[in-house]
């Protein structure tokens, strides 16, 4: 399941929808993002997160699917908001179920990964010095090329 969306999510419930009634499910995996008070030393007061509706879902779920391709994926849920959101926020969950916990972690990082370089979503900070679009970052392109081989 894909989701982008500006309210909160409940990472709790999130979860036992997954594993709900599956007893084949060994392993769930999860990684939730947060947003940060300090972004390369700047103070972070609030992020605009935009996407391209239609777009954004569509590449969202290319990822999933390509990480179904290479693990035997049980369940695949990511969540992503949109919209204003403050220090401490949520900002995405991934989760990943498998019957082994291998495949879950690989998967999980995979498709983390591949949202941060692939997915389009773009990040605008505001700080005391003033609003800034967010740049990719060399890290996470590496991270993601690292899947390639």
């Amino acid at each position: 399941m894909i989701r982008v969306q500006q309210e909160d999510f409940d990472v709790a419930e999130e979860l036992r929808q997954m594993r709900a009634a599956n007893p084949a499910i060994g392993a769930l995996v999860s990684f939730v993002g947060l947003v940060r008070d300090l972004n390369e030393g700047n103070a972070i007061s609030c992020m605009m997160l935009e996407h391209y509706p239609g777009m954004t879902e569509k590449s969202l779920l290319q990822i999933v699917v390509a990480a179904q391709q290479r693990w035997p994926l049980l369940a695949v849920r990511v969540v992503h908001r949109i919209g204003p959101l403050v220090p401490c926020d949520q900002i995405v969950l991934v989760a990943v179920a498998c019957a082994h916990r291998g495949d879950a972690f690989a998967a999980c990082e995979f498709i983390m990964d591949y949202l941060k370089t692939k997915a389009p979503f773009w990040k605008k900070e505001q700080t005391p010095a003033g609003s800034h679009w967010v740049d990719a970052r060399e890290t996470d392109g590496r991270a993601a090329a690292r899947w390639e081989n």
